[in-house]
């Protein structure tokens, strides 16, 4: 049998040491020791001995947090010994290494899998008030380990070091320590009294030293634990507070 599929870029890469590696530029391997965290329902396939747990988002704190932000990772624990396959509706997968010191916060719709040794919270955006629905809370990882994010097309890592603003559904990353916001990008008018807009009503700000990763598509509001259920529409805050 011959054919193109087979050739060798689509063979699967071994390695021997465990742990999260790229199979290719869309799809996550697991080399399986142990355990890791990952997206409920991210598994595409897998080869061993393996045992998927769902935790929710991680433990009763942050339960409680995701369904009174409607924001949060819905996780398995994988365990066992083998090779696991995960994968995003074909989106780029791109892996971050933390080191001691760091903390990265990320909107909970991009994370895809990490190692079990990081930490992770539910936090606010600072300065977001009540102005948006999107963004408004996201994860904060820190500690030691290794973690995959997914972006749809080929993201920019901005350096900030101006006032930098993003949309906020756009925005997939950035350093934890810079001072984030809301700020109103269309300048009200006769027009927007007309009903009319540019479709860019608020962004988010950044100040300080640091990077954002902005990806060029906009995730639809909600974050992971819209994508679990059915994606969220705007309003899914209030939902969750009073609807729940």
């Amino acid at each position: 049998m011959r054919s193109e599929l087979f050739s060798a870029e689509n063979l699967e890469k071994e390695s021997a040491q465990p742990g999260l590696r790229l199979q290719n530029s869309k799809l996550l391997k697991a080399e399986l020791n142990g355990e890791f965290l990952a997206r409920v329902g991210s598994m595409v396939a897998y080869q061993g001995q393996v045992q998927f747990e769902a935790l929710g988002s991680g433990g009763i704190g942050k339960f409680l947090k995701q369904k009174l932000t409607g924001e949060g990772v819905p996780l398995m624990r994988v365990r066992g010994q083998g090779d696991v396959f995960l994968a995003d509706n074909a989106a780029d997968v791109h892996l971050i290494d933390l080191e001691g010191g760091d903390a990265l916060s990320i909107n909970g719709a991009n994370v895809l899998a990490f190692d079990s040794t990081l930490k992770y919270d539910i936090k606010m955006v600072q300065g977001a008030g009540m102005m948006s629905n999107a963004g408004l809370f996201n994860c904060v990882f820190s500690g030691y380990g290794r973690i995959a994010v997914t972006t749809k097309g080929t993201p920019v890592v901005l350096t900030v070091d101006q006032p930098t603003y993003v949309d906020p559904q756009a925005a997939i990353c950035w350093s934890a320590s810079l001072q984030t916001g809301y700020h109103r990008a269309e300048q009200l008018g006769l027009g927007t009294l007309l009903g009319r807009n540019t479709g860019e009503r608020f962004t988010m700000s950044f100040a300080g030293q640091g990077f954002v990763v902005v990806q060029p598509s906009e995730e639809p509001p909600g974050g992971l634990a819209g994508a679990a259920g059915g994606q969220q529409q705007d309003g899914g805050l209030l939902g969750n507070i009073f609807g729940n």
